[in-house]
């Protein structure tokens, strides 16, 4: 499939947001489908369901309240994010099978780099583990308007991880928080990113 790869590099969060919602509101059937690489500043966003409670304590980093699904997250620099503005009807898939087409791009990309990962049963994203039982390392969360999806993934790649011990994760308490660089992966942010968009675009040819 032929996906518009376009990479911004470190942008503030909401005027990003924004642009995702304009580009999915004027969308049309012929419209190509896009990936935006970016990293952001630091900033903790909070989803449509996010409860406040799980902001644990005011560290300075702004809190966004956001359309997408989930609770709170942390994002900042060495951080891969990719967001997926993707026509749904037109590649006939469901949010659900989306997702897991998007986990699976994670686990494989991590897997090449020798890391065992999977998911967890009700808790999208990526964890350590062969059963997903250990520290999470890759969160995702989308949007879904008229078919189509904006926001996507973060991978932690090379960064501060003391942010994520002032919110409970995703609203787990004390869910633990790593990174690639801490399980002696050398791909930089900029690698991981790109190696990441090949696995997803595999993961989204036609069956």
């Amino acid at each position: 499939m032929a996906v518009e790869i376009r990479r911004l590099g470190r942008v503030d969060y909401v005027p990003t947001w924004e642009a995702m919602q304009a580009f999915t509101a004027g969308r049309t059937p012929a419209t190509p489908d896009e990936f935006w690489i970016v990293e952001h500043p630091p900033v903790f966003t909070l989803g449509q369901a996010g409860k406040p409670e799980h902001l644990l304590r005011d560290i300075g980093i702004p809190v966004v309240k956001i359309d997408r699904g989930g609770q709170v997250t942390y994002h900042g620099p060495g951080q891969v994010v990719i967001y997926l503005l993707l026509d749904l009807h037109r590649m006939q898939l469901k949010v659900r099978e989306m997702v897991g087409k998007i986990e699976q791009a994670i686990i494989d990309l991590l897997a090449a780099q020798g890391l065992t990962v999977n998911r967890r049963a009700c808790a999208p994203g990526v964890y350590l583990g062969a059963a997903g039982e250990g520290a999470k390392i890759a969160a995702l969360g989308l949007k879904v308007r008229n078919g189509c999806t904006y926001h996507g993934l973060s991978l932690n790649v090379d960064m501060d991880l003391s942010p994520f011990a002032a919110i409970n994760p995703c609203g787990y308490a004390g869910l633990a928080v790593t990174q690639t660089r801490d399980h002696h992966v050398s791909l930089t942010p900029q690698e991981a990113a790109e190696a990441l968009c090949q696995h997803l675009l595999q993961q989204l040819q036609p069956e």
